[in-house]
């Protein structure tokens, strides 16, 4: 019994920090096969009671030891709908492989990675046409093509009814398309995903904002009976520091944006993106991960990740901080940005430099006695102060939910924070209308966004049911 999981094979650091082709390029059948039978098949699989969306990990696990991969995608897609996704981004380390039981004493097994191969293999193969299920008649409206949506919209059609997903901009998928680089997970990949989907009959309409374009009571009046809100969280939040109005920072959100939907990762991009120069990343979780190795691919010469407390409390995943040390990102941790610094000309106003960032002061903390949720408070050093030499600063310390939707929806209740109070079955305190993932809970995972989009559609199919 091998006691350590098998490698996942990646581009070398020194390749893939100049180009923005996937990582991580997926294990092959012998690995594959060779990780499967690491799986213990205990009778009480503790691993599936980690995944929020329950698949039958020792099953499809085991159909993989027997080289029957297509069973294996079958097990996988009573439950999942967007398993090569998840099989990249889902943090599995803190889900299914944290209940493993090999992982009481030795690695646990690389559940993500075989869930991973299972789907890559199966959208290899020439796609026959999904079986759609006849029409109950019912219709139902989705507010955004994000993780949740997807799911709760893919949930739904399989039990026959029509489902009708409303996407503000002009690609489906969300964050998956516009919030995770392409070299952690390819829109192709997420292409295929949406697709399959749409091929169970699921319909999609792009650049219709709900708030704007339509209104939630609009969708209601045009005969859907019920309302999925998974809008996300597009709000971005910032550091109330002063410089963040100067040219050159963005909101992580911004930033990473415009490098998916205006392809910046193409090999001879037209987007106006930073090119060159020094960048500082503020925030420590995925997204901070995420813009730092992107502005890395997009020519910066110097990448840090400036974060307020230590590697112990990073709260980004190990694997992509370890890729990003990798790559050369230099992280500064235990230190605050206090003032974004920029270039003022008082003669000329009007130069075409004026505004612009040269620098970022910061001070360098300590940290004291545990908060509220557990991790020990940063505290400012005294007399510590010192400028970290930059010219684009972008600001990942998390978002909030859009508050357009709230705005303009009579009876929608939110917390103080502005996002959608739902109960646990996703119902808002307005009859009919459902919510989950960020627009909820704010910035969170890809799988804790499809388990939000699960239950809400059992709930939805429960409540027309008894209608």
């Amino acid at each position: 019994m091998e006691v350590k999981k098998h490698e996942m094979p990646t581009q070398a650091p020194e390749v893939r920090a100049h180009n923005f082709n996937e990582v991580a390029l997926g294990y092959s059948e012998e690995i594959a096969v060779a990780e499967a039978k690491r799986c213990l098949n205990c009778k009480n699989s503790p691993c599936v009671s980690g995944c929020p969306v329950n698949i039958n990990i020792p099953e499809f696990i085991g159909r993989i030891k027997e080289r029957d991969f297509g069973g294996a995608m079958q097990i996988i897609s009573k439950t999942s709908s967007l398993p090569a996704v998840c099989g990249r981004v889902c943090p599995q380390e803190t889900q299914c492989e944290a209940k493993c039981t090999m992982g009481v004493k030795f690695e646990p097994v690389g559940i993500g990675r075989l869930e991973r191969f299972v789907a890559d293999w199966y959208n290899s193969k020439p796609s026959s046409p999904t079986d759609k299920v006849n029409s109950n008649e019912h219709k139902v409206a989705v507010v955004g093509s994000g993780p949740s949506g997807l799911t709760c919209a893919g949930d739904l059609a399989r039990k026959g009814y029509e489902v009708t997903i409303y996407e503000a901009l002009h690609t489906a998928g969300g964050v998956l398309a516009y919030g995770i680089p392409e070299f952690r997970l390819p829109k192709k990949i997420v292409a295929q995903e949406i697709e399959t989907l749409k091929s169970s009959g699921v319909k999609i309409e792009t650049n219709v904002i709900i708030g704007k374009t339509l209104s939630v009571d609009d969708l209601f009046e045009m005969g859907f009976e019920a309302v999925f809100i998974g809008s996300g969280a597009g709000l971005p939040r910032f550091m109330n520091i002063p410089g963040e109005s100067l040219k050159g920072v963005y909101s992580a959100n911004e930033f990473l944006t415009r490098s998916n939907l205006m392809k910046a990762y193409e090999e001879h991009p037209v987007t106006p993106i930073m090119k060159g120069g020094k960048v500082a990343v503020v925030g420590g979780g995925n997204v901070a991960m995420d813009a730092a190795r992107t502005a890395l691919r997009l020519g910066a010469e110097k990448v840090y990740i400036v974060y307020r407390r230590s590697l112990e409390e990073l709260p980004a995943r190990k694997e992509e901080v370890e890729h990003a040390k990798e790559e050369g990102i230099d992280f500064r941790l235990l230190n605050n940005p206090i003032e974004i610094l920029g270039y003022r000309d008082e003669e000329n106003p009007r130069n075409p430099k004026n505004g612009f960032v040269t620098g970022m002061r910061c001070i360098k903390m300590e940290l004291g006695e545990p908060d509220e949720q557990g991790r020990r408070r940063p505290i400012p050093v005294e007399g510590s102060e010192f400028t970290l030499d930059v010219d684009t600063v972008i600001i990942a310390i998390g978002t909030s939910s859009n508050p357009l939707i709230k705005n303009t929806t009579d009876g929608l209740e939110v917390n103080r924070r502005g996002g959608i109070i739902i109960d646990e079955e996703g119902l808002t305190s307005r009859k009919g209308v459902y919510a989950g993932g960020d627009a909820v809970t704010g910035t969170a995972t890809v799988i804790s966004a499809m388990g939000a989009g699960k239950t809400a559609a059992k709930a939805i199919d429960e409540y027309l049911t008894e209608k």
